[in-house]
């Protein structure tokens, strides 16, 4: 049986702060096209970095330090790649257009009266969803001519929400909660009548402490999230693929992972290959997969491999890369991205 290995390509510095989160661009990997994703830091900037095609080497192509005035929270690329969403801390979301290589701030998006945590496009890049501190949830619209307008602010959750998510084929978010929750909100026939059809909470062997991400696999049949509570939980539903107008079909809970991080898991990612990472506070990586020979009533996943130390502190986001041969790469409160490659031990 082959070993796996986690390899190291570069460690990644120029952050002055902990980096929270990265993402990559969609649009890029394949075709000749270098790989490029963004981080953002505590140090109120985001960073767009991209790979040398002959090298395989990683440098810093540009520094957005404009406009935010506090930390920079999350950052999502548009379905197309064109467009880059910013959250931050002073309550705004920036939208930023690659233009010829320059990243042009084209939008700002205000409303929110605190922080903001998350933000994520829709499949087909024509709605934006944003989350914060304020404990509410917003879902705007798209429009020409880089437009952006609000058309439901979704009010449900208790506390602060981490990490909003649409799902990969559907127009229905995800978010999820310092209430220890995860909400699942649609678009109930009528038009931009947002609603919550699904509390995915304790009771229904939810998590017992806050929720910090969440992830999908790739046809979007199944879920993964992670939390405070120190557990992943994996979540299956029957929506996918059915005819609109059919009924919400409840997500429901599959299996619980637990004992492979001994702090907090803050980030989730599931690969398009079926592999999930996670990142922790106890500065290791996991990887998961299928467990094709799990016993009856055992969890359906199992440990493919873990990293210690893979960063010297609390390791804050997982992502994993488009393009052919997927790289992983991760953020830290230590001031560094890694890029990582999966390879088989000879």
């Amino acid at each position: 049986m082959e070993t796996l290995e986690l390899k190291e390509i570069q460690r990644l510095e120029g952050h002055t702060d902990r980096v929270w989160s990265l993402a990559w661009n969609p649009a890029t990997g394949h075709n000749g096209v270098p790989l490029l994703f963004a981080s953002c830091s505590g140090d109120k900037t985001v960073r767009i970095w991209e790979q040398n095609l002959s090298s395989g080497l990683w440098s810093t192509k540009a520094v957005l330090d404009e406009p935010h005035t506090r930390t920079v929270r999350s950052c999502a690329w548009s379905p197309s790649g064109k467009l880059l969403a910013t959250a931050s801390f002073d309550a705004t979301t920036a939208i930023w257009e690659n233009v010829g290589g320059d990243y042009e701030c084209v939008s700002t998006l205000e409303g929110h009266e605190h922080e903001v945590k998350s933000v994520s496009w829709n499949a087909s890049g024509n709605l934006l969803a944003t989350c914060s501190r304020d404990k509410s949830v917003w879902i705007w619209e798209v429009l020409p001519g880089n437009e952006f307008e609000c058309v439901s602010v979704l009010q449900g959750h208790t506390q602060d929400v981490k990490m909003v998510k649409w799902h990969p084929t559907m127009d229905i978010l995800f978010s999820c909660s310092y209430d220890n929750t995860i909400k699942v909100w649609a678009d109930e026939g009528d038009s931009d009548d947002w609603q919550c059809v699904q509390t995915i909470g304790e009771p229904n062997n939810g998590h017992t402490s806050t929720v910090w991400a969440l992830s999908f696999n790739a046809n979007g049949d199944k879920m993964v999230t992670c939390s405070d509570d120190l557990t992943l939980k994996i979540w299956e539903s029957e929506n996918i693929g059915m005819q609109s107008g059919g009924g919400f079909r409840p997500w429901r809970h599959l299996c619980t992972l637990s004992g492979y991080h001994d702090r907090t898991i803050f980030s989730v990612h599931w690969s398009r290959e079926g592999i999930f990472a996670s990142g922790a506070a106890d500065d290791a990586i996991r990887l998961f997969v299928d467990d094709n020979e799990s016993q009856v009533g055992g969890p359906l996943y199992k440990l493919l491999l873990k990293k210690e130390k893979a960063h010297d502190m609390d390791i804050n986001s997982v992502q994993w890369s488009p393009g052919e041969k997927p790289l992983l790469a991760s953020a830290s409160d230590d001031g560094t991205i890694k890029v990582w490659e999966l390879v088989s031990q000879r």
